[in-house]
């Protein structure tokens, strides 16, 4: 006999496992049979019998299993007398799981009991005999594996294998699908694909649907007996989903996800679900069946997505943000084929500069081109703006049709979804009509349902009611004459304070497809790809280095650099006032701003005293010292008698010390003066430079 008192004195493990999930669920009588092992342990004379189930619904093709490790574990520590399975392909069906089996159990003398018999390690014959069914199982799997996949590749290859068929379609007899004939589920999935082609974007058609508290159809995952469509608010993987699956292009897709091996803790672990390029995908049918979009259309959708994505490479364009820059993701290099990246500075960072930053990848290096946005922005504007002058009076007409349906969109949806609320509620009566109203056990639920069923309509009739209050009026005669204006100048409408840098962005980037730069001097050649494929070229000239679109006016630099030597700077900023002086930004001057500019001019600061050391004095200051009225001595100076200078109207008049010390001119002053002021103490002297 195999099993000996030594076996029998230490426990008895019984081994179950199914491979997969679809087995736990249909195939309950190959479970059955591997629980009623434990009767055979009884029979055989075990008393101590351990159940391992743990691995139920994984594969024994190498993947981690807790109860195989489990066994493995109770073996080395010499407390199992003998592992029984309904066939040995259960504990394993990869030959190094298999073998370090039969070598433990070899070790500490355990048997290994399946329906055919009693195995017995340690001898030669049953270890060669295990070896072989182990060695046939793992050859057996392999085969089924592959007869399995090539006969769903071949039923792909002709457009009839559907493992789930995507919300929106129905599976029609075994190997097609159609649209779902559901007018709500159609027009709400439609709704997705119409906005991505107005907004450009997965995120900003997501927030649209979730500001506008549109709700999307899903299938019910838990339901696997019956299809069911539920209805939820969007998340952001949904939209995606529906913008990305080629099957609402009309399209048949096999072998888009694909799953690799790896080694993780020692074990073999499969990562399901990793996407393919559309080049290693197993089948692709296009005009498969009636599709929500034509099939270039759903590539346009894919090449603006693929743009839309940030840090994948030198390729790709990015999305439309925020910023003043123009061609954000349009510009790339000419001299090393870089994508040109926006900078922005300035006090509200309006000021956008793109450069090539190529020192990133290769710090050594001397730095590439750099120019600033707002000249090569005007300039590609203009040029775009010419061209599509033509087609401006068909973009305003196609403005106010979409201005219109939008604005419908939304209510059409609470229609549809007020109407099936309406069937539901209409439903769950003639089910509360066919009970006996005295059996209140099911009455009871079913008055429950119907009340809940009316909640619903009236709700949403509530919400149906709000829209249409706040719905804005049609557009009127002159609102639709002014459009109709706006698109036949386009200029106008182009620099309307209304149109946005984005609505700006959105225009360019429908129209062009690329544009490269390079600097030659003070010039930037911009070579303009358009989407059609022609090419068009421009020049833009540089700002010199120090001039901004802010720069004060040289003549305003000079009359500051003059001025700071005769008067403090509240009265350099008072008389710039008076003279009608702005400052870059077309600010009034003050104190503070004429100090800033000083410092970054590098003006020297008024000095008291300043004016005594280069032997100059002020009006005041000569009518005391000839004991004149500074009228007087204004007077004079206009006259040619005393020499002065005057910068500008308005500064003060400089006269030299030594002029009015002269006695020739002081005797001609005086004789040149109309006798003494008045004797009249309230008098008073007014000075009018």
């Amino acid at each position: 006999m195999k099993i000996t008192s030594d076996h029998l004195a230490r426990g008895a493990f019984i081994y179950i496992r199914q491979s997969t999930v679809d087995q736990l669920a249909n195939n309950h009588e190959s479970r059955r049979r591997q629980y009623g092992l434990a009767d055979r342990a009884h029979a055989l004379g075990w008393t101590d019998v351990t159940v391992i189930d743990d691995d139920l619904g994984r594969s024994g093709s190498g993947v981690s299993r807790p109860g195989f490790e489990k066994l493995l574990a109770a073996i080395c520590e010499g407390r199992v007398g003998a592992v029984f399975a309904i066939e040995v392909s259960r504990l394993a069906r990869n030959g190094r799981d298999w073998h370090t089996l039969i070598e433990f159990c070899g070790l500490v003398g355990t048997v290994i009991v399946d329906e055919d018999g009693i195995y017995e390690p340690r001898h030669p014959n049953d270890r060669l005999l295990l070896g072989m069914k182990g060695t046939m199982s793992e050859l057996e799997l392999s085969l089924l594996r592959a007869r399995s996949m090539e006969a769903l590749k071949q039923k792909a290859r002709r457009g009839e294998l559907f493992f789930t068929v995507a919300v929106g379609y129905m599976k029609m007899g075994r190997d097609k699908i159609e649209m779902d004939p559901d007018l709500r589920v159609r027009e709400a999935i439609g709704l997705v694909f119409t906005r991505f082609a107005e907004m450009q974007s997965i995120r900003q058609v997501f927030l649209s649907l979730r500001s506008d508290q549109i709700a999307l159809p899903y299938l019910n995952s838990r339901n696997s007996g019956q299809r069911q469509v539920l209805w939820k608010l969007p998340v952001y993987a949904t939209v995606s989903n529906l913008l990305t699956n080629p099957v609402y292009a009309g399209a048949y897709a096999f072998g888009r996800t694909g799953s690799r091996t790896i080694i993780e803790n020692g074990r073999k672990r499969i990562v399901r679900g990793r996407r393919k390029d559309r080049s290693d995908w197993a089948v692709l049918l296009v005009d498969h069946h009636e599709g929500y979009l034509s099939w270039a259309e759903f590539e346009r959708n894919q090449r603006l997505i693929a743009d839309n994505a940030n840090g994948k490479g030198m390729m790709v364009r990015g999305p439309v943000r925020k910023g003043e820059a123009l061609l954000a993701g349009l510009l790339r290099c000419g001299h090393c084929g870089r994508r040109l990246l926006v900078s922005y500075n300035g006090t509200k960072g309006d000021v956008g500069r793109y450069k090539c930053d190529a020192t990133r990848s290769n710090p050594g290096g001397d730095p590439c081109i750099s120019f600033g946005a707002l000249r090569v922005d005007e300039a590609v504007g203009v040029e775009i703006v010419r061209l599509l002058q033509p087609l401006g009076v068909e973009a305003a007409i196609q403005a106010i049709t979409q201005c219109e349906h939008q604005s419908g969109e939304k209510q059409r949806q609470i229609e549809l979804a007020l109407e099936q609320a309406r069937y539901e509620a209409t439903r769950a009566h003639r089910q509360y009509d066919t009970v006996d109203p005295d059996n209140r056990l099911v009455a009871g639920e079913l008055e429950r349902r119907w009340n809940g069923a009316l909640a619903s309509v009236r709700a949403l009739e509530e919400e149906l009611e709000a829209l249409l209050r706040q719905r804005p009026a049609a557009l009127g005669v002159e609102e639709r004459q002014r459009l109709l204006q706006m698109g036949a100048d386009l200029e106008a409408a182009w620099h309307h304070p209304a149109a946005t840098s984005v609505t700006r962005k959105r225009i360019v980037r429908v129209v062009l497809r690329e544009i490269v730069a390079q600097v030659e001097g003070d010039e930037v050649h911009l070579l303009l790809h358009w989407q059609g494929g022609d090419h068009t070229s421009l020049t833009v000239r540089k700002n010199r280095r120090g001039q901004t679109r802010w720069c004060v006016e040289p003549e305003t630099v000079e009359l500051i650099r003059a001025c700071a030597r005769m008067m403090p700077d509240k009265a350099i900023a008072g008389m710039l006032n008076r003279m009608g002086k702005r400052t870059g930004r077309s600010n009034g001057w003050t104190q503070s701003r004429v100090r800033g500019f000083r410092n970054t001019h590098d003006i020297a600061v008024y000095r008291d005293g300043e004016w005594a050391e280069r032997g100059e004095v002020t009006l005041t200051e000569a009518a005391s010292m000839l004991n004149l009225s500074p009228a007087t001595v204004l007077r004079q100076i206009r006259a040619g008698i005393i020499p002065a200078q005057q910068y500008c109207m308005g500064a003060p008049w400089v006269i030299k010390r030594g002029n009015i010390e002269d006695s020739h001119l002081i005797e001609r002053i005086k004789s040149c003066s109309k006798g003494p002021p008045s004797s009249d103490s309230d008098q008073k002297t007014l000075v009018f430079q």
